[in-house]
């Protein structure tokens, strides 16, 4: 009965399946979700807008209702819903959710697992097998064709948008789509069409029939450039930076960044005071899973990056698991929690969204706990909850400031800030100083507000520093601005990155340095990330398991220059769950043929190639890996070894160093060593001791077996051996102790031979115990001589010595006196012209300029007020 009930389980897990298939029915057209809002977009219809229909000719007043028509028929397309069981099998939660994840991943595992599948990006075969579109997208795509035919913008545009994004659950097309926004850019010159067509040309979505062109894609990123579009800007500045498809030029790559950059400053300085609060959407999805090989094999997840602490510390808890444990603690009163708790809804993470409301309250809870509802101090408060009270204080000032969670209220949020300023709370006091500096409810008062940013910069807080060190710069003490400007940098403050690099962009207290002022004005582009990237949509369709829509997204900000969005599509393209299931094989039937699009292993080690170049070395790692398998390109065991050496030589990827020390032992794309193996081996091992030991050890027993059998053979391959014994460098110091130490020992070593000749000879020549002749005929005086030689050499060089330094001494005088008698000479001439100059016009200064010249000593103070404004 028990066997029975045992063969019979599959076909029942099986028949679940199937229901579960029919249950998701609905998520068919979920593979055409769009990446975009699926309303059409308002600049599409400017043209009908701007077109009258009275003095429009007529051809133009008909295709215009025809895209109206069709607009509205789209608006009322449904977007796709996804099942609850569906997201129940996405995303568990609960019990029941979590036993039909588990129950659906042990099925495919025991009974339904393959390979992969590779073909993630795929588009529609629509000249062979045109797809069979609803009803009512059907008919809107044909009023759309017909209005594109009389070459309408906005028609071309949707149809476009449509074929690449999926919206309103069109087929996926790139050829498609590439073919509408060759016609769109052709008609107009449209911004978008053209930035489109230059993505394509880059990634070769649209091959074959448009193959990769990077020339043709750098001509259409400049086309856009030059009009503005920021993320052209971003690319052809990534290009130039990195020697993309152009070889690299620094003062180009300066340029587009600094216009981006420029936006950038200028979207942060537009939000309320203190500036937008930039999210952080871009991030490694492969660091979720412990890196690309895995947790502790991987850099991200091993050496100075590894979690520390056992399974069941916080460092593997999920954001649910912290806040189920911080709700808990904060239930018994703990105000550290509560302040954590606050702190986590006000600044969100990748994993939660920010709530303001929550916040508050969490905050308010934590400074009542100090201050009663009528203001005044409670009584027997200890020293921990005065601090806590004051840091909630600095953020409910901050939030009525900003207007977050409550309307804008600069006398409230002053209220909060001096109460936060009895602990010495650095948020209150960076806060009021703001306040003062740009009188925000207060008096306008520069003083007070140096004062008050000083205090905060004291303990160390970025915005705190830069905005202070605006106020040195501002007032032409470039010196004492950089420092503080370089200490705010540290924290990664945005502003301070753009004021660094305009100082070195600019030569404002430094010599010119295009390098560093490109790298800085790259770091202020990509940390404002609402203005150009593509990574939040990137990260719903990954989270929704959209891969095609996902690895798109990601594409875009990867050609852009973000190293995240580049690691993303190569570990996408080179790491995904198999795709293939009875369901999808159910969903499948009846539906239009797909074709892959491109190389996918080409594609994946072009962004691991330019994420390497970008010091991300596990991709540098994975770059050897794909030339030593031959995926993406030719099989190059040279290539792979230069890939692993590389990696290796950071001191950092005992992966590398392992696979750099296998190519050694067996002479693959390198001489064959099995001392250098052993070495890398051993360093390997002492990189990362704990998940590289079973692997060393392992590999060391075959080496040291093969390096015997190598020995005992004859073989002409270096063995192991002992390794050698290196002296400990010594420094002068430790040489000129050594040197007097060997000298005394052989000095004692003469004399005692000396004497025992001396006591020979006695006995020879003399009765016993007579009387020894130490004179000079004994040969004491030859070593008199030879000491006095010595100590006249050393006293000659000690003198040549101190003569050369006393020249050279003088030397430097005499031109410090010639230097000085120059510039006394050209003032008095200075001073001459001036008497003779006719006096000055009213209103204008005595020395008869306005402004210091280039070369004046007070050039870069004056220039240096003007930098960031």
């Amino acid at each position: 009965m028990k066997s029975g009930i045992w063969r019979i389980a599959p076909l029942l897990l099986f028949a679940f399946f199937v229901f579960l298939a029919t249950s998701t029915a609905r998520e068919d057209v979920g593979e055409q979700q769009p990446l975009h809002d699926t309303q059409p977009a308002a600049e599409s219809n400017q043209w009908t807008d701007q077109k009258g229909d009275d003095a429009a000719p007529q051809e133009e007043r008909e295709t215009a209702k025809t895209v109206r028509e069709a607009s509205a028929i789209l608006r009322k397309i449904r977007p796709p819903t996804v099942s609850k069981l569906a997201q129940y099998t996405r995303k568990p939660k609960g019990v029941f959710g979590t036993g039909v994840y588990y129950a659906k991943e042990a099925f495919v595992l025991l009974f339904m697992n393959q390979p992969k599948e590779t073909h993630l990006l795929t588009t529609s075969t629509s000249q062979q097998h045109p797809p069979k579109l609803a009803q009512p997208l059907s008919k809107a795509v044909n009023l759309l064709q017909t209005a594109a035919q009389a070459s309408d913008p906005d028609a071309l545009y949707l149809l476009a948008e449509m074929s690449f994004h999926g919206n309103f659950t069109h087929p996926v097309n790139y050829p498609q789509a590439f073919n509408y926004y060759q016609q769109l850019a052709n008609l107009d010159g449209n911004s978008t069409a053209q930035h489109m067509l230059a993505f394509l040309y880059a990634t070769g979505l649209a091959a074959p029939e448009i193959p990769m062109d990077q020339a043709k894609a750098m001509l259409y990123h400049t086309f856009e450039a030059e009009q503005g579009n920021t993320r052209s800007q971003m690319t052809l500045a990534y290009r130039h930076h990195a020697a993309v498809a152009t070889p690299k030029n620094c003062e180009e790559s300066v340029h587009w960044y600094k216009r981006v950059a420029d936006k950038a400053i200028a979207y942060y300085r537009s939000g309320p005071p203190g500036g937008y609060s930039l999210p952080r959407d871009s991030y490694r999805l492969a660091d979720e899973d412990g890196g690309v090989y895995g947790e502790g094999a991987s850099v991200s997840s091993s050496g100075i990056h590894a979690k520390q602490g056992g399974p069941t510390s916080d460092a593997y808890a999920d954001v649910e698991d912290v806040l189920e444990y911080l709700h808990l603690q904060s239930s018994k009163g703990d105000l550290k929690a509560t302040f954590g708790l606050a702190r986590l809804h006000y600044e969100g993470n990748s994993h939660l969204k920010r709530d303001f409301g929550v916040a508050k309250e969490y905050f308010k809870q934590v400074a009542r706990e100090y201050w009663a509802e009528d203001g005044k101090v409670r009584k027997d408060i200890t020293a921990g909850t005065e601090k806590m009270a004051c840091k909630a204080a600095g953020y409910l000032g901050r939030m009525f400031l900003r207007g977050e969670g409550a309307e804008q209220n600069f006398r409230r949020a002053t209220i909060w800030f001096r109460r936060g300023l009895k602990n010495g709370d650095a948020l209150s006091q960076y806060s009021l100083g703001i306040m003062h500096l740009e009188g925000l409810g207060v008096q306008q008062d520069t003083a007070k507000a140096a004062d008050y940013l000083s205090a905060a910069a004291d303990q160390d807080m970025a915005v705190a520093q830069t905005a202070l060190a605006q106020l040195f710069l501002d007032q032409g003490d470039v010196q004492t601005a950089t420092r503080y400007f370089e200490l705010a940098a540290r924290n990664s403050h945005i502003e301070a990155f753009y004021y660094l690099a305009e100082m070195n962009n600019q030569a404002i207290g430094r010599d010119r340095s295009c390098g560093m002022a490109t790298v800085y004005y790259k770091i202020v582009a990509e940390k404002a990330e609402p203005i150009w990237s593509t990574a939040a949509e990137a990260n719903e369709a990954f989270e929704e398991g959209e891969m095609q829509k996902a690895i798109v997204s990601y594409l875009m900000a990867a050609e852009q220059g973000s190293e995240n969005a580049q690691a993303n599509v190569a570990w996408l393209l080179d790491h995904t769950q198999p795709k293939w299931s009875p369901i999808s094989y159910l969903r499948s039937i009846g539906q239009q043929t797909l074709t892959p699009v491109g190389d996918a292993a080409r594609l994946a080690l072009m962004y691991w190639t330019r994420s390497a170049k970008q010091q991300n070395i596990d991709s540098l790692v994975k770059m050897g890996d794909y030339y030593l398998s031959g995926l993406g390109a030719a099989f190059s065991a040279e290539n792979a070894a230069a890939c692993y050496q590389a990696a290796a030589e950071t001191l950092q990827s005992a992966q590398a160093m392992w696979n750099f020390g296998w190519m050694h032992e067996n002479g693959v794309g390198i001489a064959q060593d099995f001392h250098l193996a052993k070495r890398l081996y051993d360093q390997a091992l002492e990189t990362n001791p704990r998940e590289a030991y079973l692997p060393v050890k392992l590999s060391l027993v075959k080496l040291r077996w093969r390096s015997w059998w190598n020995d005992v053979s004859g073989g002409t391959v270096k063995s192991m051996g002992a390794d050698p014994k290196v002296a400990n460098r010594r420094s002068f110091a430790e040489w000129i102790h050594a040197f007097l130490e060997a000298d005394a020992q052989m000095y004692a070593q003469e004399f005692e031979q000396e004497e025992w000749a001396a006591a020979a000879a006695a006995e020879h020549e003399g009765m016993p115990g007579g009387d020894v002749d130490y004179g000079w005929d004994s040969g004491e005086g030859e070593d008199f001589e030879d000491g006095v030689l010595e100590t006249l050499l050393i006293g000659g060089l000690i003198a040549a010595l101190g003569w050369l330094i006393y020249y050279r001494q003088q030397q430097q005088r005499a031109a410090e006196q010639r230097r000085l008698q120059q510039e006394g000479q050209a003032q008095g001439l200075q001073q001459q012209q001036q008497q003779q100059a006719p006096p000055p016009p009213p209103g204008q200064q005595p020395d008869g300029g306005f402004f210091p010249q280039p070369g004046d000593p007070n050039w870069n103070a004056w220039v240096a007020g003007g930098v960031g404004h």
